[in-house]
């Protein structure tokens, strides 16, 4: 497997993709922090002002809201501590967590990732379907982005062609289709989110209408990011079943 050709050529397009990806929305950022914004805010500024645009409650201090899991609970905002781009929200604690580089600047880039984070919280308070369905798929993808390749070569090493090969390839792509699966339901959910975010810039006042494509370029450079994973992953399917099927 190792030295087929198809799945070098799978590889060979999934590190040019991921790596294209990637410095687009590194080099997409770094541009846009620095445009200062007009009306000053930062990263943490903006994601308490588009929650209240949101008519959502707002923590106090790092106590999570109870309630319903997807309620209007209060929602927290903590700076991340894993790293530069690491902005994410957590719909377990109903946590938006902002990276270093968003938290505490007042730039377009940083507005537009702190409003997409929101987004997310918004997506849970009013029970967004794909979102969801995203969150209940999380448990079953993390198993099979694991465990799915380990369970594929085992059974070509065992032997495809034997009752106990076949049924470990087949359980190890059925893992790695969950997994795939998870990476599709996120693409709906990024862009929602993307999506909401433009609306609580503009609505709450935020940025000028002048700085809101600038945002828009932002958010279209995170969403590829989603896009290129997704893309992979579909490929890394096709071929597993079709190794399958050989």
């Amino acid at each position: 497997m190792l030295f087929d050709p198809m799945w070098i050529a799978i590889m060979g397009v999934s590190l040019v993709l991921g790596g294209i990806t990637q410095f687009y929305i590194k080099s997409t950022f770094k541009k846009y922090s620095k445009k200062q914004l007009t009306r000053p805010a930062s990263g943490v500024q903006v994601a308490e002002r588009t929650l209240r645009q949101s008519n959502l409650p707002l923590a106090q201090g790092s106590v999570v809201g109870s309630g319903n899991a997807f309620g209007k609970r209060p929602v927290n905002i903590v700076r991340s501590t894993h790293g530069k781009l690491s902005d994410h929200f957590d719909p377990r604690t109903n946590t938006v967590a902002l990276s270093e580089v968003v938290y505490d600047k007042s730039n377009v880039a940083a507005a537009a990732v702190a409003a997409h984070e929101v987004g997310h919280a918004v997506q849970t308070a009013q029970a967004y379907l794909p979102g969801r369905i995203r969150s209940a798929l999380v448990p079953v993808a993390s198993i099979g982005s694991q465990l799915s390749i380990f369970l594929i070569i085992g059974g070509i090493i065992i032997g495809a062609g034997t009752m106990i090969g076949a049924n470990l390839v087949w359980l190890g792509i059925a893992l790695f289709a969950a997994a795939v699966l998870f990476q599709i339901v996120t693409l709906p959910v990024e862009f929602d989110a993307s999506r909401r975010a433009m609306v609580l810039l503009r609505e709450s006042g935020t940025l000028t209408a002048a700085e809101l494509p600038a945002a828009r370029k932002v958010l279209t450079a995170a969403a590829l990011t989603y896009v290129a994973a997704a893309l992979i992953a579909v490929l890394q399917l096709m071929y597993w079943i079709g190794l399958a099927r050989d």
